[in-house]
């Protein structure tokens, strides 16, 4: 397919997977535990999984060759060349809480290398969306290319995390928690609008531990795109998930690897 095909294609999943999510939002739906009795509340709507089948759906009809992984239905042909990496809801707290911070995340790797990502918020109309070379933003302001903020010096940065909590009580809260003592402002709760935001120059910093593959691949070509980078804790690919750190400056990006692993 040409690019223009390809880019019409993407679209298409984040206009019908919206069409299948929000009639879900801020109404009444069924709501099951995946962590079954954890500590932790892993929350799973009908909406995630009508919004991954549509997808999934999709992709199988006009690639398949193609693999996917999907965080509701799991793997398929997950050794092929490209995969397309889903998250229908990321972000499913906020959702069944009636707060516009979650979003669908639609990533795509080559060779295991994320080479194109896409985050749609249905509710407000936005998109993000990037290659690792470029990142643009569209909505009901408007188009704009993306852009981290340079930012290096760690005292005036704006931090993000989904909830301290996640991190447990151990070693990685301790890390966590030298970084946030460093920074100016730390906020929490927004999930993948954090990092959407780290690529539009408004959040500095974003830390998490224990993502899946699909909470983060979509991300990662969205963030580069714009000039920041993003990567384990240990300055490693972050495509696999894990612990992640994202900056949009590589000199704070350094400052907070230093932090994390002091």
């Amino acid at each position: 397919m040409s690019v223009v095909d390809f880019a019409r294609f993407v679209d298409e999943l984040a206009t019908q997977s919206g069409q299948a999510i929000l009639p879900f939002f801020r109404a009444a739906f069924a709501t099951e535990d995946k962590a079954k009795g954890a500590a932790a509340f892993d929350p799973v709507t009908e909406a995630d999984r009508a919004g991954e089948a549509v997808m999934r759906q999709l992709i199988k009809r006009s690639f398949p060759d193609h693999g996917i992984l999907g965080e509701e239905f799991g793997s398929e042909h997950e050794d092929a060349e490209y995969v397309w990496v889903l998250d229908p809801i990321d972000g499913t707290r906020g959702f069944i809480a009636g707060l516009p911070i979650w979003g669908t995340l639609i990533g795509l790797t080559r060779g295991g290398v994320p080479c194109y990502g896409l985050m749609n918020q249905p509710f407000t109309g936005e998109r993000f969306f990037g290659d690792g070379e470029a990142a643009h933003y569209k909505g009901p302001h408007g188009s704009r290319r993306l852009r981290t903020r340079r930012k290096g010096d760690i005292a005036e940065a704006i931090l993000h995390t989904t909830d301290p909590r996640l991190f447990g009580e151990g070693t990685n809260r301790q890390a966590y928690d030298r970084v946030e003592r460093a920074v100016r402002l730390s906020r929490y709760g927004a999930d993948c609008y954090a990092y959407a935001m780290l690529a539009a120059g408004h959040i500095d910093l974003v830390v998490e531990a224990e993502l899946k593959p699909y909470d983060i691949v979509a991300m990662i070509p969205v963030i580069e795109g714009a000039g920041g980078i993003v990567t384990t804790w240990e300055g490693e690919s972050a495509a696999k998930g894990g612990r992640i750190v994202a900056a949009g400056d590589k000199r704070l990006h350094e400052a907070a690897l230093a932090l994390l692993n002091g």
